[in-house]
């Protein structure tokens, strides 16, 4: 409860009934607060509110956080946009968003650390949710909350109960993210918190995740989902999967197939790692020697530079990968790289994408016996 000094006859202002029709939407109810407000005079009580220089002399306590209350007033000067609309979001927050997520007694709310914008994000999102300890960089319990009924979660079906939006507005920075796995709820929150919402198909593949680990990142939740509650496979596991020439159906996915799928993704990674690097060296190698390596592979980049700076270790299959001409200027150049390429970070590359290359045959191999 938060002490706050108004005097009788400015609670007796004319403008408030929109301070208590957005507190009534949070608090589900007609408060105390929101009967005294609905009289005259509520432009001077949020002055007065702003104001701690005046004396005013009497007591009156807030219902609520400082939070939800400073929200509460901004809310009758600044009307909420339409549901449904997509509010601001702030840029430097759009790697580090909320999350609402439903288990089946309660409430919690993640902060994900995740860029939900990026390239291809649904073909990979979905392995940080395969297994706890992959999710643990990227998903953090903030708080969680049993409800007896959830259905009062959200007041009449239009508005997040007192509960519910003192949870949201604890943790959400102005700016701020929040997804929510169902549209209405997007809605409800909007119109009546101020808190923009993200609704997607991405979104929906955080929900499959937050569900598919849901004891290990809320311990709290004592009730088991039955297969009735729980959400279809996620589309980001099937798009990976058909990307890779596997024709999958909801019912072959398993918790085996997710790991190993993994394994392919992490291999993946591995390559898409060092791309960077090697793509800057075969510059060098046109710039110095004058070889066009524009369509070479990744491979072929590392085995040109293992052949300059350790010839001895190349192998007859990677010295087959190369022309004649071009194997020639390779070890004729051999000294002019000694000072403008690192010898074992290219050697530690050339080391990772052998480890690579296996663990996608092994991954590929068991992916086909583990979906025939």
């Amino acid at each position: 409860m938060v002490p706050i000094e108004i005097s009788y006859s400015t609670l007796m202002g004319r403008k408030a009934k929109a301070a208590a029709a957005a507190a009534a939407a949070i608090a589900g109810t007609e408060s105390a607060f929101g009967r005294h407000l609905s009289s005259p005079g509520s432009s001077t009580v949020r002055k007065r509110l702003r104001d701690s220089s005046e004396n005013l002399p009497t007591h009156f306590s807030i219902p609520g956080s400082s939070t939800l209350w400073k929200r509460l007033l901004d809310s009758s000067e600044n009307p909420p946009t339409p549901a449904g609309s997509i509010r601001h979001i702030d840029p430097s927050l759009a790697k580090e968003i909320l999350v609402l997520f439903e288990t089946p007694s309660g409430f919690a709310i993640f902060s994900l650390k995740y860029d939900l914008n990026q390239p291809d994000v649904m073909k990979k999102i979905w392995a940080i949710f395969v297994k706890d300890y992959r999710s643990r960089k990227h998903v953090c319990l903030e708080e969680f909350q049993k409800f007896k009924d959830k259905s009062s979660a959200f007041n009449r079906g239009t508005a997040a109960n007192k509960e519910l939006a003192e949870m949201i507005l604890r943790h959400h920075r102005p700016g701020q993210a929040l997804a929510v796995g169902k549209p209405e709820y997007k809605r409800f929150i909007e119109t009546s918190l101020d808190v923009p919402c993200l609704f997607n198909e991405t979104v929906m593949e955080v929900m499959w995740g937050l569900e598919n680990l849901m004891h290990s990142l809320v311990p709290q939740e004592e009730v088991k989902l039955t297969k009735e509650d729980r959400l279809p496979i996620c589309q980001g596991i099937k798009i990976f999967l058909n990307h890779h020439g596997f024709d999958v159906k909801p019912e072959m996915v398993n918790e085996k197939v997710l790991v190993t799928a993994c394994i392919l993704v992490d291999a993946e990674l591995i390559e898409d790692t060092n791309t960077k690097t090697l793509r800057w060296a075969a510059g060098k190698l046109k710039d110095v020697s004058g070889i066009n390596t524009n369509d070479w592979t990744n491979v072929k980049i590392v085995k040109a530079l293992k052949i300059i700076f350790e010839p001895i270790l190349t192998t007859l299959a990677e010295i087959e990968m190369f022309a004649p001409k071009e194997l020639e200027t390779l070890l004729r150049d051999e000294d002019k790289y000694d000072d403008l390429i690192i010898q074992d970070t290219i050697l530690n590359i050339d080391l990772e994408l052998a480890q690579a290359s296996q663990l996608k045959k092994n991954a590929m191999r068991n992916l086909a016996t583990l979906l025939s």
